[in-house]
């Protein structure tokens, strides 16, 4: 039988033996039926270039292959699978008679807590996008290691989207498909050696493949990922830098360009700079990434009948696919001052105006001393010593240096009171022959007191005491640039965007 008999029984009570209604949500791959709290999805019997559901076996072992790739990481949404099947008494789920299609039964979630909801309301703030991050890295540091060719792995994905994108001919949307698949293979040449390393070092793993805004939820204050990608092993496997990609990509596509800083920096600091040499790869899969989402929307209308309805939205991210691959030339910031100067502050709102998509990696000294741990863990007294704060500015020099290395700007946030501090910092871009600047903010000690008093959940545990050593402390001569940091955040940005020309628009809602 067709689906239609199978998709009326899901719309109705029956099938959630319940009098409530009964709301259906429609993808290129899937029907999914909500009723209570449980929901059913049932994978359309469509074909597709890039993924085949037209059997029913072929139905049943993706179900199979989602669920087990998903309930690990995902118990509080993935319960089962089963069977819908017919019989002379009509369409049943696990009942008499053969089966005709299966589905997947799971935990329903508040609509409301999806990030995509989360994040068109204006509520993914710093907070929840470096939780996202953190457990990102989690995701990829138990995902298992496959050991396929780096380069292989995206040249065959751009060769696909190549035959696809040729099999629209003048459609909507796509006027820059061709020049973007040109930059796409000069990119992947320069990169292909570093794809091989990299999965040769086990960067590649099977990991998540569809890690998107709509892929991610909250479920009892943590982000959780689910709807793991399951139709395709090969789509499946990739560099883990790949698979945080596209949450990248989608929050630039939504100019949400901050929170794709601090998601990836979340998960840059979670790797311990293990995926820091990674970030040359970036540019190229976030353009990849952008240019499936295209690929993707022209094939689903042409499926649906509807050809080039989607057309902005294909030219949308063909468009986000060559400004990725635009070159940006790396530089260094450093932003410097006592604690309560408002310089996290600043670091974090010019972050995301600064070089390549997403926007500059955000090195925090706060941060680094904390790594591995939640933000707001106070720190014992010891962890300030002189050989542990040594300690802590070798490995952020080290990985600012990396991360420049790799062709990615990176703004630097201590509090740079000693001159030999400072001229480390500045000898970084030096070395690399890149651009420098350095920043102190100044204020009242009064106003500095102030601000600390009125602190909470922050990562520094700088308090009065603190801020006394740091004023008392030999600060040397001061050769960076001098900011007014007496007023709001805003009036900092204001002065700063008057000196330092930044790459990308800085909305001071942000600060």
């Amino acid at each position: 039988m067709e689906q239609a008999e199978t998709i009326k029984f899901l719309s109705s009570g029956r099938a959630f033996a319940a009098d409530d209604p009964v709301e259906v949500i429609e993808t290129h791959g899937a029907y999914v039926f909500l009723c209570g709290d449980t929901a059913l999805k049932l994978k359309r019997a469509v074909k597709y270039d890039y993924m085949d559901l037209s059997t029913v076996a072929l139905r049943k072992s993706l179900i199979a292959r989602e669920l087990e790739l998903n309930q690990p990481a995902a118990p509080e949404i993935y319960r089962d699978m089963l069977p819908v099947t017919q019989s002379d008494t009509g369409v049943a789920l696990n009942g008499d008679g053969p089966v005709v299609d299966w589905v997947l039964r799971m935990w329903r979630f508040p609509a409301e807590n999806e990030f995509e909801r989360i994040a068109d309301r204006g509520a993914l703030d710093d907070r929840l996008a470096t939780a996202v991050g953190e457990a990102i890295a989690d995701y990829h540091a138990t995902a298992p290691v496959r050991r396929h060719p780096g380069r292989i792995l995206i040249a065959d994905i751009l060769a696909e989207l190549g035959r696809v994108f040729a099999g629209f001919p003048g459609a909507a949307g796509t006027a820059r498909a061709a020049e973007w698949g040109k930059a796409a293979a000069a990119r992947l040449a320069t990169n292909g050696p570093l794809l091989d390393s990299r999965a040769r070092d086990g960067h590649v793993r099977r990991a998540h493949g569809d890690l998107h805004l709509r892929n991610l939820v909250v479920i009892e204050g943590r982000p959780v990922l689910y709807d793991a990608l399951e139709f395709d092993e090969t789509l499946g496997t990739c560099d883990v830098f790949y698979d945080i990609a596209f949450l990248v990509m989608d929050l630039c596509h939504r100019n949400l360009r901050r929170q794709g800083c601090r998601v990836l920096d979340a998960w840059l600091r979670a790797a311990r700079g293990n995926e820091d040499a990674g970030l040359a790869t970036l540019p190229l899969f976030l353009s990849v990434r952008a240019a499936i989402r295209a690929m993707v929307l022209l094939q689903t209308d042409r499926a649906r009948g509807q050809s080039g309805k989607s057309g902005e939205d294909v030219a949308a991210y063909l468009e986000l696919a060559c400004a990725a691959l635009q070159p940006k030339a790396p530089r260094l910031i450093a932003v410097g001052g006592y604690s309560g100067s408002g310089k996290s502050v600043l670091a974090r709102a010019l972050a995301s105006t600064l070089g390549a998509l997403p926007g500059a990696a955000l090195l925090s000294s706060d941060l680094e001393r904390k790594a591995g741990l939640p933000a707001g863990t106070r720190l014992d007294p010891s962890a300030y010593a002189a050989d542990r704060r040594d300690d802590v500015y070798r490995d952020l020099f080290a990985r600012a240096a990396t991360m420049l290395a790799a062709g990615h700007s990176v703004v630097l946030d201590a509090t740079f009171v000693d001159p030999q501090l400072r001229a480390a910092a500045q000898n970084l871009a030096v070395r690399a022959n890149l651009p420098f600047h350095g920043l102190w903010l100044a204020a009242p000690e009064h106003l500095l007191e102030g601000r600390l008093r009125s602190r909470q959940g922050d990562a520094s545990d700088a308090d009065i005491d603190v801020l006394k050593r740091q004023l008392t402390a030999w600060r040397g001569e001061m050769t960076w640039l001098h900011i007014d940091a007496s007023g709001d955040p805003r009036s900092v940005l204001e002065q700063v965007k008057a000196t330092v020309a930044v790459d990308m628009a800085l909305d001071p809602s942000w600060v």
